[in-house]
Formats: C-alpha cells, sequence, structure tokens
C-alpha cells in the first residue's frame, strides 16, 4: 500500500471521528430523555437490517424464520413482552413475498400458484369475507383477529410452493421441525423437574393456573401458549417421527427418529393434554390404512391396540399424573366431556333461529373479548369444529369439513401413487401428522394454533409437490 493512500485514508477516519462523538452523544441524549428503548431500536436495527439484506438475497431465508419463529414467538412474548409479537409473522411473510416479487422471476414458478390447495385456500378466505355479511353480525375487530387463519393459509401455502421445491427442502423441513420441537421438549422437562421461570411462573400466577395446575400436578407448556398446544405439538411430531424410524434409511438416521419420538411421546405425557392421544391415535390409523408396508402397518396396529388397551382396560400407572390423566380420555362419563356436549346444546339451539351461525369471531376469546354480552361469547366451543359451527352455521361446516376431507383424501391418493419409497415415508408421515391435528381439533382448536398452523400448510405444499418430488432423480439410500 502507498504512502499516499495510507495518509487518504487516515484523513478519511479523522474525519470520521467528529460525526461518530456527535452520534454518540446523540444517543446518549436520547436515552437520557427518552430510555433504555432509544439504543434498543438502534441495535435492534443494525440486526434486522443485514436480515433483510439476506431475505431479498434469499427469500427462503424469509420462509425457514418463519417456521423458526412460529416455535418460539410465545416464549418471547411470555419472557420480554411489551410487544405484539404474534404480528411479526405478517411482517415475515410480506418481507417475503416483497423479496419474491422483486427477485428475479424466472427463479420461481409462477404457474405453480395453480393448484387446488391454493384454490382451497382463496376459497375459504372469500367465505370468511363473505361472513362480514352474516346478519347475526359480530363485531368487526373479532372478525380481523380470527381472519388471520385463512390470510396465514393463502399466503403461506403460495410461498412454499415457489420456495421448497426439491427433497433437500424435505428434508431439511424435517430436520427443522424435529430440532425444534426436541428444543420444546427439554423445555417442557425442565419446567416439571426443575420449575418455572420467573416470566413462566408470573404467566401462572395471573392466567395459567387454574388450567396447568392440576392436583398439585403442573402441566408442561414449554415455549407454547398453553399445555394443550404443547401436547398436540408433540403427538403430532411423535407421528411424524415414529413413521420415519422404519422408512428405508440409514440405520443411524432410524435410531435418532426413533429417539426423538419417545421424546416427544413423553413430552406429550408431561403436558397432560388428553385430546392429544387421539392426534396420536389417529396418525397411526391414517398411517395403518395408506402404508402397504406390512412391518409397518402391523407395528402401528400394535401401538394402537396395545396403547387403547393399557389406558381403558388396566390400572397399570394409576399413581402418575401423566398416564392418569390420558386415561381419563377414554372415560364415557368424564365431567369434561359432558360439559362439552351440554355446550353444543346450546349452540344447537341458538342455530337453530340463526342458521347462518353467528359471525366470524363471534365464539371463544374473539367472543369474549369482542362480543361480550352476547349469547354465544358466553359459551366456551372447546373445539375447533364447533367453533366453525357456530360462527358459520351448518353450511359453513360443510363446506369447511368437506375441504379437509377433501384434502385429507388426495394426500392419501398422492402418497399411494408415490413409487420412491424414501419419499412415500416421508409423505406419510406428513399426511398422518396433518391429519391426526385436524382431527384432534374436535378437542381443541388446535389446527389454528403456532406452530401447528404453520407445520400444517407447510405440509401441505410438499405432499402436494409429492409427484414433482417422485420424478426427481434421487441416488438410493445406502441400508447401513
Amino acid at each position: 500500500m502507498s504512502q499516499l493512500q495510507i495518509s487518504s485514508d487516515r484523513k478519511a477516519f479523522n474525519l470520521l471521528i467528529p460525526f461518530i462523538a456527535l452520534l454518540a452523544i446523540g444517543i446518549g441524549w436520547l436515552t437520557a430523555q427518552f430510555g433504555f428503548w432509544v439504543p434498543g431500536i438502534m441495535l435492534s436495527i443494525l440486526l434486522v437490517l443485514p436480515f433483510v439484506f439476506s431475505v431479498f438475497q434469499q427469500p427462503k431465508v424469509g420462509v425457514v424464520s418463519l417456521i423458526i419463529y412460529s416455535f418460539i414467538f410465545n416464549l418471547l412474548a411470555r419472557e420480554i413482552g411489551h410487544f405484539p409479537y404474534i404480528y411479526v409473522v405478517e411482517g415475515l411473510l410480506v418481507l417475503t413475498w416483497l423479496a419474491i416479487i422483486f427477485h428475479n422471476r424466472r427463479e420461481y414458478d409462477w404457474s405453480k400458484l395453480n393448484n387446488e390447495i391454493v384454490i382451497l385456500g382463496a376459497l375459504w378466505t372469500l367465505i370468511y369475507i363473505l361472513e362480514l355479511f352474516n346478519p347475526a353480525g359480530s363485531n368487526i375487530f373479532g372478525w380481523m383477529l380470527d381472519f388471520r387463519y385463512p390470510l396465514l393459509w393463502i399466503l403461506v401455502m403460495p410461498l412454499c410452493l415457489m420456495i421448497f421445491t426439491t427433497r433437500k427442502d424435505l428434508d431439511f423441513f424435517l430436520i427443522l421441525i424435529m430440532v425444534m420441537s426436541l428444543l420444546a421438549t427439554l423445555n417442557g422437562v425442565k419446567q416439571v423437574k426443575f420449575g418455572l421461570s420467573a416470566a413462566e411462573q408470573t404467566w401462572m400466577t395471573t392466567s395459567g393456573y387454574m388450567t396447568h395446575m392440576i392436583f398439585g400436578e403442573l402441566r408442561a407448556f414449554s415455549f407454547y401458549t398453553d399445555a394443550s398446544q404443547f401436547g398436540a405439538s408433540q403427538a403430532h411430531l411423535f407421528v411424524i417421527a415414529l413413521v420415519l424410524a422404519f422408512g428405508p434409511y440409514k440405520i443411524w438416521k432410524r435410531l435418532l427418529c426413533g429417539l426423538a419420538a419417545m421424546a416427544f411421546l413423553y413430552g406429550e405425557s408431561i403436558s397432560g393434554t388428553r385430546g392429544a392421544l387421539f392426534t396420536i391415535f389417529i396418525g397411526l390409523g391414517v398411517v395403518v390404512f395408506i402404508t402397504k408396508n406390512f412391518k409397518v402397518t402391523t407395528i402401528a396396529l400394535t401401538v394402537l391396540v396395545v396403547g387403547f388397551c393399557f389406558l381403558k382396560f388396566t390400572s397399570i400407572g394409576q399413581d402418575h399424573f401423566e398416564i392418569r390423566r390420558m386415561r381419563s380420555a377414554l372415560r364415557p362419563h368424564d365431567a369434561s366431556f359432558n360439559a362439552r356436549l351440554t355446550n353444543q346444546m346450546k349452540i344447537e339451539k341458538y342455530l337453530s333461529g340463526h342458521p347462518f351461525g353467528g359471525g366470524v369471531g363471534a365464539i371463544g376469546f374473539t367472543g369474549r373479548n369482542y362480543n361480550r354480552g352476547t349469547y354465544l361469547a358466553s359459551i366456551p366451543p372447546d373445539s375447533y369444529w364447533v367453533k366453525i359451527w357456530a360462527e358459520m352455521g351448518t353450511p359453513g361446516f360443510i363446506i369447511w369439513i368437506s375441504m379437509m376431507m377433501y384434502i385429507i383424501g388426495k394426500s392419501c391418493g398422492i402418497v399411494w401413487n408415490t413409487k420412491d419409497r424414501g419419499l412415500k415415508f416421508k409423505l406419510t408421515a406428513l399426511t398422518a401428522g396433518f391429519t391426526g391435528i385436524i382431527i384432534s381439533s374436535y378437542s381443541n382448536e388446535i389446527m389454528n394454533m403456532m406452530p401447528s398452523s404453520m407445520i400444517i400448510f407447510v405440509s401441505w405444499a410438499f405432499i402436494f409437490q409429492g409427484p414433482k418430488l417422485d420424478r426427481e432423480p434421487q441416488p438410493a439410500e445406502v441400508h447401513a
């Protein structure tokens, strides 16, 4: 480097010194005037700008970040607070869509949006919009909050169809959701064995105590909104990992999947979530239905029959809270189950005079917060199926359940016609997992909650691309 260039660089640096000093003084003054959130915002900007740049360089970064964020945003809200973290989901979606739009258009196949899974999402979104004209009419703010569900469908699905296009993407997705779920399992174990953090204890004291402390036993909720969502998500991943553990892969991969499945089963048990049990039973039932592999069918049937008989016809392990809690799900005279039937009878009476339901946002969380004092707001739906029925009446429920059955049936058909055995097991795992969540949403509003909803949408994208992925050349797995 020449002496002249060194001198020039030194002069440029000397000119920056006054600017840096003024900037430091300005930040110090703003901090003194407005508090420490000023440097916090500036630090956030310094972190966010490189992230935005990376998303515009590679939009896949945005979708991967969205999947990860769907697991942890409740953790951020609980531990840090003071910010509506849920709306970062929409921010990431908008950012990724802008990156796609301004990216090289030749890199993405926009014709993939002409897909029945996207069309069904658009139809469901249209029905939500038409619900604005429901004669019963719920509060517009309640409608807006619930409108997020179909909006996520029509924003996430097309992104995944265009960005996740290879088997490597599918493998990465499976690894990602299993790793994130294992972290959630470990946090749940920490809560039960070593106690709650200060923020978790505050949440328990203010709102979670009534539902998360049963007979003196804590129901683990990990990173999620509550124990029900944690248990359902763990059951979902148990089904996925268990199916992969019997796939035609290397032994060490199958062993890791088997260990992960056992961890997820334990995570489901410490959540004390009875409805999650049906996610497992339904998921394994789907495996039996769609697989042509005798070994997998035999193992799945054995797990189903032994698990059901153990809980239904024995009292083994009754001293353990986790087993006692799951066993109560199979009692026909359970008080909670009877209360749900009573609530459904009340809703049926209401719908006799309101055939198109009470409108989107009329019941459940949005009903209690935005339609206080109305008849439906006073009735807990206890179920996503019942919520749809109460809000949209029998016609809306028939449309919704028909769409879900079509998606399940179409997914099974794609799996049946998949020739590559490795891909077939992966698509079977995703189909069994999301079907279990949809059916068990009869007991809780699981499929609309994070991360279950995000896993379902991405699963649909991969399954409906199954025929294309099946044609993709792939070297055979080494069975060693």
